[in-house]
């Protein structure tokens, strides 16, 4: 425990300090051969100091400490708290200046004089020398403290006054030490920032799962590969920008407050707007907005934005989320399959350097082409259900299907397979129980029902399909495209419908006779209002060219490039239970 380790210095602390840990029991304290481990004995029993974890009585014991040191620094006219600090390097540059260097050799002319900043993250002192690890955004760099070197009295004010976690700027000369670790050879220092919270124990870290997304910042200091998930998200965001943009797309940016929660089905997010007196929605898609540009005259346009969904939590899914959508007018889906394999390729390559990547434990290739293959012939290929000779008898086809799938199914997607309204909805619903999750390669599967496809144009080859697209990789879903339907009476027969099918399942979920908990669930899942949009079928009124349109989930491709196995790993604050 941090506390513990501390009182070794208590000795040279002014008599003010000593009195603020404080124990019921007398503790004996004893320096053990490693430097940053100590025993404790209370009355007749020993144990090791915990190191896993730090007490609330510690950690306030530690706070208490530590704002007595801020309280007698600024009484000896030293401000903790800094404005600025100029620095001349970052570490890894210094790492990169000065591999020349050789063991024992130190660089002494006036041009190797460097000043550098960052968090102390170790701390070892042997009598008059002090090693210290300072760590900044690009890496670390090791303090090297003899007490003739240092100004006045600055040795003493180090081994008193800085501990682990605090910022210090420092400045000196460039040594490499007889073991070869380079360092810098500290003329002065200055503490920047005097941190009162203690660290999670290096060797340990923090590993509470919770705590780490609740306190990312803590996570992220503890855990520095962390912070490289996040410097890789940046990265992915940034190549996903210059790739559709080299393609000529343009960046527009639409509303996150819309009257209507349209281009997706989703339970939104309702506030209230004082002033206007109305209900406002948090947007579920950026969809009908981009398409209102290409109504307006541009022919590309892309945003990457914040998405929100009032729905579950899962490893898979965040209420908040960010996705690329982009429309470009006189295309097809399969311009859109080809621009959907360049982003995925090109960030890959950005982040890792190749097309071959592994995600928990499993090899996969983005080498294009990739697979494409239908919808009907993948659930062919996995039931031997083929629903093209099923027709539209929906009887005979739920019959077909259960008799296919047998005993294997589970309860909940037997009830799923009895109540889908209609084929294409059965259709798409065995897919997703049986072929999704095995489809590990990247696949584009292609021509959805109509009926799951409100916003997508109908197929020109075969009736009751849309063109259509979806990108599985991992089993999971990554994007979302359709040629784009642009005749306004379809779309507003079909939106209509929608609005119609949600209302009767509301109605449906409120008069069914199930268990109490099923039935609040059915009505929780389908409560929420659907309206229609009628000033985006205003817009089609005016016409839009044919065009193609894709949405690519950025936190998932982030997931699947970092190899991250939940999607709270790739955001850096993500929505969590409340705390009891």
């Amino acid at each position: 425990m941090e506390a513990l380790k501390l009182w070794s210095t208590l000795s040279s602390l002014p008599i003010s300090f000593r009195h603020v840990i404080r124990r019921r029991t007398s503790l004996t304290f004893v320096r053990c051969r490693s430097s940053t481990s100590i025993t404790v004995s209370a009355g007749t029993r020993n144990r090791r100091a915990s190191s896993s974890s730090t007490s609330t009585s510690d950690r306030e014991a530690v706070r208490a400490l530590r704002i007595k040191k801020v309280q007698e620094l600024r009484s000896k006219g030293l401000e903790p708290y800094a404005y600025k600090w100029d620095r001349t390097h970052s570490a890894n540059q210094l790492q990169e200046i000065y591999r020349h260097l050789a063991n024992g050799e130190e660089s002494n002319s006036e041009n190797d004089h460097v000043s550098v900043a960052g968090r102390v993250v170790a701390r070892r002192a042997f009598g008059k020398l002090a090693f210290l690890t300072l760590r900044d955004d690009s890496g670390t760099i090791q303090l090297y403290c003899e007490k003739e070197r240092l100004l006045s009295d600055q040795f003493d004010q180090l081994k008193v006054f800085v501990d682990i976690g605090d910022i210090l700027g420092v400045s000196g000369s460039m040594k490499r030490t007889e073991k070869g670790e380079l360092s810098v050879l500290v003329n002065s220092f200055v503490i920047l920032t005097k941190s009162l919270l203690p660290l999670p124990d290096k060797y340990h870290g923090l590993t509470d799962v919770d705590k780490r997304y609740r306190q990312r910042y803590v996570d992220m200091i503890s855990n520095p590969e962390v912070a490289d998930v996040f410097r890789k998200r940046a990265k992915i965001v940034s190549e996903i920008r210059k790739t559709v943009e080299s393609l000529g797309f343009v960046e527009v940016e639409t509303p996150v407050l819309q009257g209507a929660a349209g281009g997706a089905e989703a339970r939104p997010f309702v506030t209230y707007h004082n002033s206007l007196g109305r209900d406002l929605y948090l947007r579920i898609a950026t969809e009908l907005h981009l398409k209102r540009m290409l109504v307006g005259g541009f022919e590309k346009v892309y945003e990457i934005g914040r998405i929100f969904r009032n729905e579950g939590l899962s490893t898979r899914h965040n209420p908040e989320f960010t996705t690329i959508e982009m429309y470009e007018a006189y295309s097809d889906y399969q311009n859109m399959m080809n621009i959907t394999e360049e982003i995925v390729t090109h960030c890959a390559l950005a982040v890792n350097g190749k097309l071959t990547i592994d995600y928990q434990g499993v090899e996969i290739c983005l080498e294009r082409p990739w697979r494409r293959e239908t919808m009907h012939n993948l659930v062919k290929e996995a039931t031997g259900i083929d629903f093209n000779e099923l027709g539209n008898d929906l009887k005979v086809a739920k019959e077909t299907t259960l008799r296919a799938l047998g005993d294997g199914l589970e309860n909940k997607d037997k009830f799923v397979i009895e109540s889908s309204p209609s084929v294409g909805n059965l259709l798409n619903e065995v897919f997703e129980i049986v072929v999704e999750p095995k489809l590990v390669q990247p696949t584009f599967v292609l021509d959805y029902p109509i009926e799951i496809s409100p916003l997508a144009k109908p197929h020109r080859r075969h009736v009751g399909l849309t063109e259509r697209f979806e990108l599985f990789i991992c089993g999971r879903e990554m994007a979302n495209a359709f040629s784009e339907l642009t005749d306004p009476l379809d779309q507003r027969a079909r939106l209509e419908e929608q609005v119609r099918q949600h209302n009767e399942k509301r109605a449906a979920a409120v008069s069914e006779k199930s268990s109490a908990q099923e039935k609040l669930k059915e009505i929780d899942d389908h409560s929420y209002e659907v309206t229609l949009d009628d000033d985006f079928v205003t817009a089609l009124e005016y016409g839009m060219p044919p065009a193609s349109g894709m949405g690519l989930g950025i936190d998932r491709l982030v997931m699947l490039l970092t190899n991250s196995a939940s999607i709270r790993d790739v955001i850096a604050f993500p929505v969590l239970k409340i705390q009891q």
